[in-house]
């Protein structure tokens, strides 16, 4: 590992950073301001935009960093990660969406690092780091669950620890289960390994890395501390709206896929994830526990978050029941980004 920390820069691996757009004005120019911040050359990676046709600034703060601009005629932001893989020249893909903040100049270096040396592993996930600029409740549905919805959050297994190797973590599922979201917001895969299960082709983020997991390759890295600040949202009504997109994104993919990493032996079914919900006794216990284990209040929010999580999903599956055939459904419910 030492010898790619010491290469000269001409010699480092090609990198290139991968963003669907849609008029992110507001959240890009810190997005991309971290991208070239990170101590790795510039004349080593590029950074392409699968841009769904902004009509506002995102192409012109695009320019001001060099990105390239594809014109993305998708249906959603998959389709766009679709379009941009098949213009990479990278030896390794970061996906980062516009409301990621990268937060370590040293984390595409690190983990361009750990991952040419740890061939068993099948990329790099971020951790969700809090930053200044959150809310207090963007803090806690990031930092805290480091998946940004209650039921997700319920319904996932607990990666297990492999080891720990300086700054360099390695992390695994329990055995027979693949129902873990892994793959996007600052997610580092290899080319060769995208290109092995045809990402280019039927790309959606948590199906590539179970692909790979299926294929044999069963664990995955973290740089310690090290990842992207995540602005999901600010407060609890862009929350609703981000659940309801997100649910008709989820019943999309189950279409198109047939497959969903929620149904791959989740730790608790779906019914009693939603049940929960709206239980108030498991929300209020696991806030008891959060701020008893992490001398955190912002635990708080889980108890409101739980309820407008199956809200959300719910207000999902009537919107799609409702707009099933409507080709461009995911990009008119994207929430207003600030």
């Amino acid at each position: 590992m030492e010898s790619l920390v010491n290469t000269e820069p001409s010699n480092l691996p090609f990198v290139s950073f991968i963003m669907p757009t849609l008029n992110v004005e507001a959240l890009l120019d810190s997005c991309l301001a971290s991208v070239v911040q990170q101590n790795y050359p510039r004349a080593r990676y590029e950074i392409i935009l699968a841009d769904a046709h902004s009509t506002d600034r995102t192409r012109e703060i695009a320019r001001k960093y060099d990105a390239i601009v594809l014109d993305d005629n998708g249906k959603n932001m998959e389709e766009g990660k679709r379009l941009a893989l098949r213009h990479a020249r990278g030896d390794y893909i970061v996906f980062i969406d516009a409301d990621n903040e990268i937060s370590h100049s040293d984390y595409v270096r690190l983990a361009v690092t750990a991952l040419s040396s740890q061939s068993q592993a099948l990329g790099v996930e971020a951790y969700y780091p809090p930053s200044a600029r959150m809310t207090s409740f963007c803090a806690y549905v990031t930092h805290l669950l480091q998946i940004s919805d209650p039921i997700c959050w319920l319904m996932s297994r607990k990666p297990l620890l492999v080891a720990r190797e300086g700054e360099i973590e390695r992390w695994t599922l329990p055995p027979g289960t693949y129902s873990y979201p892994l793959g996007a917001n600052g997610f580092v895969y290899r080319k060769a390994d995208l290109d092995s299960v045809k990402a280019s082709q039927k790309f959606q983020d948590t199906h590539m890395a179970m692909y790979l997991m299926q294929a044999g390759k069963g664990e995955w890295l973290r740089m310690r501390g090290r990842g992207v600040h995540h602005y999901y949202c600010d407060g609890l009504w862009n929350f609703l709206l981000k659940r309801r997109r997100a649910t008709v994104h989820f019943l999309n993919v189950r279409r198109e896929f047939g497959v969903v990493w929620l149904q791959e032996k989740p730790a608790v079914p779906g019914w009693l994830a939603c049940i929960y919900c709206v239980s108030v006794i498991g929300p209020v216990y696991h806030t008891i526990v959060g701020i008893l284990r992490d001398r955190d209040l912002r635990w708080l929010w889980h108890i409101p978050a739980s309820v407008l999580s199956l809200a959300g999903a719910v207000w999902g599956y009537v919107t799609h029941r409702r707009h099933a055939h409507e080709e461009h459904l995911i990009s008119k419910l994207q929430p207003r980004q600030k």
